[in-house]
C-alpha cells in the first residue's frame, strides 16, 4: 500500500500464551478486532508489541504473521529499531521484504547516544531500505529527544523519512512537528490521552496501545473529528476517558493486556521481567471494561 498513511494506528499488543511463547493463533485474532473496528493500519513489534523482549526471529514471525493476517486490508508498519545498526538493518529487510507498507525505526534504547549518533543510525537504517520509515521519537527510552528541527532536517535530507511517531507526550512539541514541519513529513502522536488534543491540532493521526482495546470507540472520536464535529467527539471521549485514563496511569503493557482479558480477548500476560498488574488495579480496570460491554470479544 503507497497511499498516505493517517488516522488511528493500533500498535498491537503481543499475546503470550501459558508457556510464554507466541500465540500466533491469538495475534492473528487481534488484527482482525482492531480491524474489523475499524483502523486505519496496525503496527507490528511496537513498545506495546514487547520488541524489546523478543528475538530477533520472534520479531520476523510477529511481522510475517500481522502482514499475512492484514492481507492488504490496511497498511502494516513494522518496528524494526534495535541495538545495533546492523540488527536494525537485517530487521528493516527482512520487514520490507515480508510487505510491511512503512518501517518504524526507534533509536537504541540502551546506552544513551549522541545526536550525531542517533543521526547516523538513522540514516543508515533509511537508506538500506526502500519503504517509507517513521521515525519514533521515544526519548523516555532511548535518552535522545529528536527535536522538531532536527526531524525537519533529516525528512528533507531523505526522501523515504515521511513519519513520525512522537511519543514525548509534549503537545507543544507535537505541534511544532505538524504546524513547522508538516510540508516534509507527517505527525503521528504516540500518547493515547493525547488523541483528541492531536487529530484537533492537526495531528495526520494518532498511534494507540489501547486501540486494541476499543478500537471502533477511537475511531469513531477520529471520524468525529475529522468531520468537524467536535461536540460528537468529545461526548464520545467522555465515555471512554475513565479507561483510557486507568489504562494510561498505569504500567502501560500490562494495563492493555488486563483490558483486552477483561473483555474476554485471552492476550495472556506480559513477558518477563514485566509482571502482571497488582490485584486492585486490575479489578479497576476490568470494571471499566465491563461498564462498556460494547468492548467485549464476544459480542
Amino acid at each position: 500500500m503507497s497511499a498516505q498513511l493517517s488516522g488511528v494506528l493500533t500498535a498491537l499488543a503481543s499475546p503470550f500464551a501459558a508457556d510464554g511463547q507466541l500465540d500466533e493463533k491469538t495475534l492473528r485474532r487481534l488484527v482482525d478486532r482492531s480491524i474489523d473496528g475499524g483502523v486505519d493500519g496496525v503496527v507490528a513489534c511496537g513498545s506495546t508489541g514487547e520488541f524489546a523482549a523478543m528475538s530477533a526471529a520472534e520479531r520476523r514471525q510477529v511481522v510475517e504473521t500481522v502482514v499475512d493476517q492484514a492481507a492488504g486490508r490496511v497498511p502494516v508498519v513494522a518496528q524494526t529499531g534495535a541495538l545495533s545498526t546492523r540488527e536494525a538493518v537485517e530487521l528493516s529487510r527482512h520487514a520490507q521484504a515480508a510487505g510491511a507498507s512503512v518501517l518504524m525505526v526507534v533509536a537504541p534504547y540502551y546506552e544513551p547516544l549522541t545526536l550525531d549518533e542517533t543521526l547516523h543510525y538513522l540514516r543508515t537504517v533509511a537508506d538500506a531500505v526502500d519503504v517509507p520509515i517513521m521515525l519514533y521519537n521515544l526519548p523516555g527510552a532511548t535518552g535522545v529527544n529528536l527535536s522538531p528541527e532536527t526531524v525537519g532536517q533529516l525528512a528533507r535530507e531523505i526522501e523515504n523519512i515521511q513519519y513520525i511517531k512522537d511519543t514525548s507526550a509534549d503537545m507543544a512539541q507535537a505541534g511544532q512537528l505538524i504546524h513547522n514541519y508538516g510540508d516534509v513529513i507527517s505527525t503521528f502522536v504516540g500518547w493515547d490521552s493525547l488523541l483528541l488534543q492531536a487529530v484537533s491540532e492537526g495531528a495526520a493521526g494518532v498511534m494507540a496501545g489501547t486501540a486494541n482495546v476499543m478500537p471502533a470507540e477511537l475511531v469513531s472520536i477520529h471520524r468525529a473529528l475529522r468531520d468537524g464535529d467536535l461536540d460528537r467527539a468529545r461526548a464520545e471521549w467522555a465515555r471512554i476517558y475513565p479507561l483510557m485514563d486507568a489504562v494510561m496511569s498505569a504500567p502501560f503493557i500490562p494495563a492493555v493486556k488486563a483490558a483486552l482479558n477483561a473483555a474476554g480477548f485471552p492476550a495472556g500476560a506480559p513477558r518477563e521481567p514485566l509482571l502482571a498488574l497488582d490485584t486492585a488495579t486490575t479489578a479497576r480496570i476490568s470494571s471499566l471494561v465491563e461498564e462498556l460491554p460494547q468492548l467485549s470479544a464476544a459480542r
